[in-house]
């Protein structure tokens, strides 16, 4: 079974808020706030509280953007992570640097980023609201590296 997370990308002024971490997987890369939901939570009200806890912003309207499947062979590598993207939020960005060091950086060129490359694949995808949900599933070997993406078909009205 899955673990079920959240991602949450705050864009403003052709800017993302990215935090860098401090805490496994992927110490030192710079990825979008998140984590993993309570009991009884839905992934839109997850993504809501992880920004508010790891920020100090609260999202106004977040857009569900994408939904990520990463498997591998490791047992403890199963994850299944709902993205959103919010363009309004409020409040004062504070960092207890619980979770990371947080910045905001220019989507001029996000893959000189230090980002897993999952994130680096999708992250284009899913800041661009002209295209529908991003679904895919990415598969990782025992190192966990990406040895193949199954990008999922989206809905199609016409069917």
């Amino acid at each position: 079974m899955p673990k079920l997370t959240t991602l949450i990308y705050c864009v403003e002024n052709g800017k993302v808020l990215l935090a860098q971490r401090i805490k496994e997987p992927f110490i030192g890369y710079w990825i979008a706030p998140g984590g993993k939901l309570e009991p009884g939570e839905s992934p839109y009200q997850c993504a809501v509280r992880e920004l508010i806890e790891e920020t100090g912003l609260s999202a106004h309207n977040p857009r569900l953007r994408g939904i990520v499947t990463e498997t591998s062979a490791l047992p403890d590598w199963q994850w299944m992570i709902f993205i959103y993207v919010v363009t309004s939020f409020s409040g004062t960005l504070i960092s207890d640097r619980r979770e990371g060091k947080l910045n905001w950086w220019s989507l001029a060129n996000p893959g000189e980023l230090y980002m897993p490359e999952a994130d680096r694949i999708f992250l284009p995808k899913v800041l661009d609201f002209n295209q529908p949900i991003y679904q895919a599933t990415f598969y990782y070997d025992d190192n966990l590296v990406i040895n193949k993406i199954s990008e999922h078909p989206a809905w199609n009205s016409e069917i």
